[in-house]
């Protein structure tokens, strides 16, 4: 597998932790990335530092939502989130990961700007204590379909927030690969980009999760892809495939193929 490439546990989401990294290891994958329940739960670090034992496996990422829930002005309503960040980027510097990646917790019934506020200052002390143990901290752009949970869903907003914040973006080519303007929303997005992640769209699909294997789609992956190259992209590319077409062929063929994919385009662009 290109050693840029990057498998995340979410192709593998019913398989449980140690599952998802045998099934690593079986596709020859070199870095990958958790989900923050698994490691969060009783016995979970303790899970994954076994799993990952005589493995030569680089954990590039760890997804987590911030707030399972509404964003609020009510400070005493952030505690345990924060709480649970913090010790969240304790477990991912003890794996040595390179991120963590979050959705920031819902609207509710605040303005966009009021509820961005909000989360800078939820987080704020989390950003600190992330830099000092040396764990990128970031948000994704995610649609507005999971506004429960999240209120960055263009790129556009994503990178206003992140600089708001002072936080990283994580790049979900599946929700922005259709917005206007991608090279200088990623030439703006370098300085503080983590992660960058890769999957298709078909064209007809209705509901999420409705992803396809790189390739089988109709997102313009190799221009996109050297667009992100030639904004000074140095980092990983992250499969994040699920949904009926993947459940379909199958986790480990369809992550197979998407990496020999993404791994001949990264080869022929140079990466």
């Amino acid at each position: 597998m290109h050693e840029r490439i990057s498998v995340h546990q979410m192709c593998f989401a019913g398989a449980g932790l140690s599952n998802y990294v045998r099934q690593c290891r079986t596709l020859g994958a070199r870095r990958i990335g958790f989900i923050s329940p698994a490691l969060l739960a009783p016995g979970g670090l303790a899970e994954a530092r076994a799993a990952l034992a005589g493995g030569d496996f680089a954990v590039e990422t760890v997804a987590h939502v911030f707030r399972a829930g509404h964003l609020s002005r009510d400070r005493n309503e952030w505690r345990e989130s924060r709480e649970s960040l913090a010790r969240l980027i304790d477990i991912a510097a003890g794996l040595d990961a390179r991120s963590i990646y979050m959705l920031t917790g819902g609207h509710g019934g605040l303005c966009w700007e009021d509820a961005a506020d909000c989360f800078c200052e939820a987080v704020a002390p989390c950003v600190e204590r992330a830099k000092s143990a040396g764990v990128g901290l970031a948000i994704e752009n995610a649609s507005a379909l999971y506004a429960e949970i999240h209120i960055a869903h263009s790129l556009a907003d994503t990178l206003t927030l992140a600089e708001m914040a002072g936080v990283g973006v994580c790049i979900e080519l599946f929700f922005c690969w259709a917005e206007a303007g991608l090279p200088a929303l990623f030439a703006r997005a370098m300085p503080r980009c983590q992660l960058v992640q890769l999957s298709d769209y078909c064209y007809g699909d209705r509901s999420l999760p409705a992803r396809a294997v790189p390739g089988d789609g109709v997102i313009w992956l190799e221009h996109i892809v050297r667009s992100l190259l030639d904004a000074g992209y140095a980092g990983a590319f992250d499969l994040e495939l699920l949904g009926p077409r993947i459940d379909a062929e199958g986790p480990p063929a369809a992550v197979a193929r998407a990496a020999a994919h993404v791994g001949k385009l990264l080869t022929h662009l140079g990466a």
